[in-house]
C-alpha cells in the first residue's frame, strides 16, 4: 500500500513503507526524505533519493521504480550514482584546466620576468635562469606544467641531492616558486609537487644530514680562492698542470699531453684526436693562464708543455697527487670541471651555452650544433678572464 497524502502530512519520525522499496524517512526534528531500500548479491542496501521538499509522492515513485529496475538487470544503483558523480567532478575540473599548455620552461620564465623588477642584483635574474637551464630545464624543461608531478621533481632532484645538496635545495625552491607562479596564473591546479614540508621531505633526507656521494666530487666554487692560492705556493710541474687544468677548466687529459705547438697567442687549440667529442676544441687563455705559461721553461726537442719523467707525458695520477698531497679530503681533478660549472650557474650571468662550450659540452641536438655554427669563442673569453679572476688570479 502506497501512503496516502495524509499519511504523509501526519507521518511520525521514523521509517514508513510505501511499497517497491521505497521509504518515507521522517527525522526527529522533523526533516523528510525518500529512501530506496534493495538487496543486491545477499546484500541489503540503501540510497537516499531525494527531500520530500524537492520530490513529490509520485516523483518518488517513479524514481524507485527505475532503481528497481537495474537492481533486477544486476547493476547497483548506489556504484551508478558513484559513477556519475566522478564523472561530473571530472567534467568540473576539466572546465577549470589550462586551456592552453604551457610548458615548466615558459612557466618558469614568466615567473622570472614578473619577479625581476624586485631584485636588486641585477646577475639574480640570469642566476635563476642558469639553475633552472642546468639542472631542471633537461628534465621537465618541455614538459606541460599543469602535468607536472613529485615525480617529475624527484626526477630533477635525485641525482644532484647526494652530491650537491645545497645547490639541490636551492633548485628544489626555485621549481617550487615557478609551479606556485603558474597556478596563480591558472596554468596548472592542484598541490604544488616541489614542496619540503609534507611532500619531498618524504623522500629526501634534510641536506644538513646529506653524507655527500662523491664520484668526482667538486670543490665547493666559494672555496676555489683559497685552494688557488695554496696551489700556487707549491712548486713542480704537477702543481703547474693542475693550476692551469683549473684555470681553464679542461680535462686533465688535455692538459697532460698540451704541447707548445698549440698554443695561438691567447687560444689553445685542441686537437679533435684528444677531445672526447672528438671535434678541435679553441680554449681561450686568461692573462692569468698565459703568465703561467710564460712561467713553463721549454726543453729542446720536448713538445710537451707540461712534461713528466723522460720527456712522456704526466700521469693521470700525478694531478691526483698533488691533490692529496694538499690533504683536501675526496675533492678530485675531474670535480673542477664541476666546480666552474656551479660557479657560473650560481654566481654569475654568462650564457649557459657558453658555460658548456667552455666545458666542450655537446650542445643540444645535431640541428641546433648546426644552427650556430660557432663556438662563441668572444663570450668564453669573458667568461675565463672572470672565472681567473674568482680564482683569485
Amino acid at each position: 500500500m502506497t501512503l496516502t497524502a495524509l499519511e504523509i502530512k501526519n507521518a511520525k519520525p521514523g521509517l514508513h513503507s510505501d511499497g517497491g522499496g521505497l521509504y518515507l524517512h521522517v527525522g526527529p526534528t522533523g526533516g523528510t526524505s525518500w529512501i530506496f531500500r534493495y538487496q543486491l548479491d545477499k546484500r541489503r542496501r540503501e540510497m537516499g533519493i531525494g527531500s520530500l521538499a524537492a520530490l513529490t509522492a509520485p516523483e518518488a515513485r517513479a524514481k524507485a521504480a527505475s532503481l528497481k529496475a537495474m537492481v533486477a538487470g544486476g547493476q547497483d544503483p548506489l556504484d551508478a550514482r558513484r559513477a556519475t558523480q566522478a564523472s561530473a567532478r571530472e567534467a568540473a575540473a576539466l572546465a577549470v584546466a589550462p586551456t592552453a599548455s604551457h610548458t615548466f620552461r615558459d612557466a618558469a620564465e614568466r615567473h622570472i620576468a614578473m619577479k625581476e623588477t624586485g631584485w636588486s642584483n641585477p646577475k639574480h635574474r640570469q642566476q635563476w635562469a642558469n639553475t633552472l637551464e642546468t639542472y631542471a630545464y633537461p628534465t621537465i624543461g618541455n614538459m606541460p606544467v599543469e602535468d607536472i608531478t613529485s615525480a617529475h621533481v624527484l626526477d630533477v632532484l635525485l641525482p644532484i641531492w647526494p652530491v650537491k645538496p645545497e645547490t639541490a635545495s636551492r633548485v628544489r625552491m626555485r621549481v617550487e616558486a615557478v609551479l606556485n607562479s603558474a597556478k596563480l596564473l591558472g596554468w596548472r591546479i592542484g598541490e604544488n609537487p616541489a614542496v619540503w614540508r609534507g611532500g619531498l621531505e618524504a623522500a629526501l633526507p634534510p641536506k644538513s644530514r646529506v653524507k655527500a656521494v662523491r664520484h668526482h666530487a667538486a670543490l665547493p666554487w666559494q672555496q676555489v680562492a683559497a685552494f688557488m692560492a695554496d696551489l700556487r705556493a707549491r712548486s713542480g710541474i704537477g702543481a703547474r698542470a693542475l693550476e692551469f687544468t683549473v684555470l681553464t677548466a679542461a680535462r686533465s687529459g688535455e692538459v697532460r699531453h698540451a704541447q707548445w705547438a698549440e698554443i695561438k697567442d691567447d687560444l689553445w687549440i685542441v686537437p679533435a684526436e684528444r677531445m672526447k667529442a672528438r671535434r678541435e676544441h679553441r680554449v681561450p687563455l686568461s692573462p692569468a693562464a698565459l703568465a703561467l705559461l710564460e712561467q713553463m721553461p721549454r726543453i729542446e726537442g720536448c713538445p710537451l708543455i707540461f712534461p713528466g719523467t723522460r720527456m712522456s707525458p704526466l700521469s693521470d695520477m700525478s694531478l691526483s697527487a698533488v691533490l692529496k698531497r694538499m690533504d683536501l679530503g675526496a675533492f678530485t681533478v675531474h670535480g673542477f670541471r664541476s666546480t666552474f660549472r656551479d660557479w657560473a650557474a650560481e654566481n654569475t650571468d654568462h650564457d649557459r651555452d657558453a658555460v658548456e662550450m667552455a666545458l666542450a659540452h655537446t650542445i643540444g641536438s645535431k640541428t641546433e650544433a648546426a644552427y650556430r655554427r660557432g663556438d662563441m669563442l668572444p663570450k668564453r673569453m669573458k667568461l675565463m678572464a672572470e672565472w681567473a679572476d674568482w680564482c683569485g688570479a
